[in-house]
């Protein structure tokens, strides 16, 4: 059991290598393997790592907050933006594909452990897990829109280089982030038991998600805004973490 989330990890990196190499139906799928295989990630290393309430948290509480938020977001544009979603992203509830809560699954747990490694305190911590959150989406969004799988009504004024989606967008995952993670660390204060298993699936998860999907965006989908953006946030974390690594040494 202690070897599942990075067994995990490793097929979904083998997925997210194939997701540029397909089109079509065979891209879809794709996509849904990699979402599925990032969310059992997050949920069977909670579970391992921080015990079983922790596991079952995580799957409750970063589902429940990503169907709320997405709702919201749909009826009103706060906080994104105003959006909808294509029609191949199948089954909904309240109007949100089921891949959505997925993602975040799949995103959430891996932008908290990060964040755990880099910050001691709660309000540090829920802080930068809430940057690392939406700056992964500032990589991944841009890939969704190319791929129809959602739409926004008004994309400028964006990132420079990203012309696809807006910068309210980033704004409302900042904001979505920081609801999100403030929860997850009262979650974990209360279930969490010492770490049983490092940190590597989640970790790979996140990195290859970032700098894998720059490669992909700049070499194959024809994305090298979103490519040059996931390089550049994702060297200064790279560093903390080695910064952080030796000092700890």
């Amino acid at each position: 059991m202690r070897r599942v989330p990075l067994a995990l990890a490793g097929l979904l990196v083998l997925a997210a290598i194939a997701y540029p190499l397909t089109d079509g139906g065979a891209r879809d799928a794709v996509t849904w393997a990699i979402v599925l295989l990032g969310a059992a990630v997050s949920v069977t290393h909670a579970g391992i790592s921080r015990g079983r309430r922790t596991g079952v948290g995580v799957l409750l509480l970063v589902g429940g907050t990503a169907v709320v938020v997405e709702a919201i977001g749909l009826a009103t544009g706060f906080p994104y933006g105003e959006y909808r979603y294509g029609d191949v992203l199948g089954p909904r509830l309240l109007g949100v594909p089921f891949l959505v809560p997925l993602a975040w699954l799949m995103m959430a747990w891996p932008s908290w452990v990060l964040a755990a490694r880099l910050a001691g305190r709660p309000a540090a911590r829920v802080a930068v897990a809430a940057a690392v959150f939406a700056a992964w989406d500032v990589v991944l969004d841009p890939q969704m829109v190319q791929a129809g799988y959602w739409t926004w009504a008004h994309p400028r004024p964006g990132l420079p280089g990203i012309g696809t989606v807006p910068l309210t967008n980033l704004g409302g995952w900042l904001l979505a982030g920081a609801l999100l993670m403030t929860l997850l660390e009262v979650l974990v204060a209360r279930t969490a038991t010492a770490p049983r298993i490092g940190d590597a699936a989640p970790l790979l998860v996140l990195g290859w998600m970032t700098l894998g999907g720059a490669l992909a965006h700049a070499g194959w989908l024809g994305l090298p805004g979103s490519a040059a953006w996931g390089v550049a946030l994702a060297v200064p974390v790279l560093v903390a973490l080695a910064v952080r690594h030796r000092t700890r040494v």
